[in-house]
């Protein structure tokens, strides 16, 4: 048995508390409170935030300091952020003071205090929670009036170039619509539940912004790439149309079964109305085109001819306003989100014009398609997310519809700029072939006779 025993526990004991003894005599512990308790800010925005620190004891010594800091900077920032206690502070045991925080990006944090006192510190209890969010910009109302009613003429354009007969042929015998149907409304949202799980394995808000994406219905814009391209406008428009339509019915079977798997807390709403909307928005612009076709065929005629040109510019129009609208987004790309964005949009494509040659459809029924699997409404997508999600994680996903749209018209102009450039080669052969059949000496009869006599 030790001699010592049963003091040696007591010198164990004391041995092990010592360490902590003198760590608590060095810091204190703090408690920190702030005015107001949290804070929710636009970007590039700042406020005045009070703090209160509590538990300075005697053991604090004039110089201490004082810092304040985010947890992450890139989201907010503190201006000023050390701070040096006096023996006022000290002998009131708090000390009170005021600083700025600034929103930087789109994000929560927080913001710590702590103690410091040579080159260590204790961290203070009690945090000040920060939300920065993007603020409502007049910019943006504009880019979305402007595209609205430019697209609204161009679909008064594509309903002065609809052949009716065409398109009743199209309903009574709808192989490619109901191909359509089967890539939209079942491969494309398997598929981007699938990429999700596989590009975005821990984050679920991701998944959700890419099963939005994948449930919506087909866009405007397929309608103008297929007349770019050379499909059938006609099978594309009553596509568009029967799809749009059909989204009624898909969108809340998807939503309500796949989409809890993906996101069991979100506030899932099927935006009824804005789908409506669009309906509207596509058919009246259509019927205004058609009913020129009838009452003012020359206008019709003239709107016809300034399509192309009118398609190409709104398209343009369109990416690179986007782009300079929310510039701010492309901070959030990563090579996950790149490759989501490509992959959705592009494998749709693939699957749409494979699934239509399978069944025998000609190459610009197969086209239009292709187009109208892979392009989808992320506006639609946009607005499910802006509902499900709180702020700003609704923003925050909205990385991927913004990201599919921006990957959306890569391959369609790829596509456009080879046949170009097919075009402007073969009409520079043909060219040298008429000044070639120009340039050859005529086989005339008097010449041959000449010849001969010779």
């Amino acid at each position: 048995m030790c001699p010592i025993w049963p003091m040696h526990l007591v010198v164990l004991y004391l041995l092990a508390l010592c360490p902590l003894w003198v760590l608590c005599q060095a810091l204190p512990t703090l408690s920190a409170g702030f005015q107001p308790a949290d804070l929710t800010l636009n970007m590039n925005e700042y406020s005045d935030v009070n703090v209160t620190l509590t538990g300075l004891t005697p053991e604090f010594i004039v110089g201490d300091g004082i810092a304040l800091r985010t947890a992450d900077p890139h989201v907010a920032f503190i201006e000023e952020h050390t701070y040096q206690l006096t023996e006022s502070d000290i002998n009131e045991g708090k000390w009170s003071g005021s600083f700025k925080v600034l929103g930087n990006f789109l994000g929560r944090t927080e913001v710590l205090v702590a103690a410091v006192r040579g080159g260590s510190e204790r961290l203070a209890n009690g945090t000040l929670p920060v939300t920065i969010v993007r603020p409502q910009r007049v910019i943006d109302t504009v880019f979305t009036s402007s595209v609205a009613t430019f697209v609204s003429l161009i679909f008064i354009n594509f309903g002065c170039a609809m052949h009716w007969p065409t398109v009743k042929e199209v309903i009574k015998r709808p192989v490619g619509p109901a191909i359509g149907m089967l890539g939209q409304f079942l491969f494309m949202p398997l598929m981007s539940f699938g990429l999700g799980f596989l590009i975005f394995p821990n984050n679920p808000a991701m998944r959700l912004g890419m099963f939005f994406t994948g449930v919506s219905p087909g866009g405007g814009a397929s309608n103008i790439w297929t007349f770019i391209l050379g499909g059938n406008l006609n099978l594309s428009l009553a596509m568009t149309s029967i799809s749009t339509l059909a989204s009624f019915g898909f969108m809340p079977a998807w939503l309500f079964s796949l989409g809890q798997v993906v996101f069991r807390n979100a506030n899932i709403v099927v935006p009824y109305t804005r789908i409506a909307t669009f309906v509207i928005g596509l058919i009246v612009p259509l019927s205004i085109g058609l009913a020129m076709q009838k009452y003012t065929p020359r206008l019709a005629a003239f709107m016809v001819r300034i399509l192309k040109g009118f398609s190409t510019t709104l398209l343009l129009f369109i990416i690179v306003f986007a782009i300079v609208t929310n510039l701010y987004i492309f901070e959030l790309f990563t090579w996950e989100i790149i490759v989501a964005g490509m992959g959705l949009p592009w494998l749709g494509y693939g699957a749409g014009y494979l699934l239509a040659r399978m069944f025998r459809q000609s190459h610009p029924d197969s086209l239009a398609i292709s187009i109208e699997t892979g392009i989808q409404n992320t506006g639609i997508s946009i607005f499910l997310l802006r509902y499900a999600l709180p702020q700003p994680e609704a923003d925050l996903t909205t990385v991927v519809p913004v990201c599919v749209a921006i990957m959306t018209p890569v391959p369609m102009t790829c596509i456009y700029v080879y046949q170009k450039i097919k075009a402007c080669i073969e009409s520079r052969r043909q060219h040298t072939k008429i000044i070639d059949e120009d340039l050859q000496i005529p086989d005339s009869p008097k010449l041959r006779v000449s010849v001969i006599d010779k």
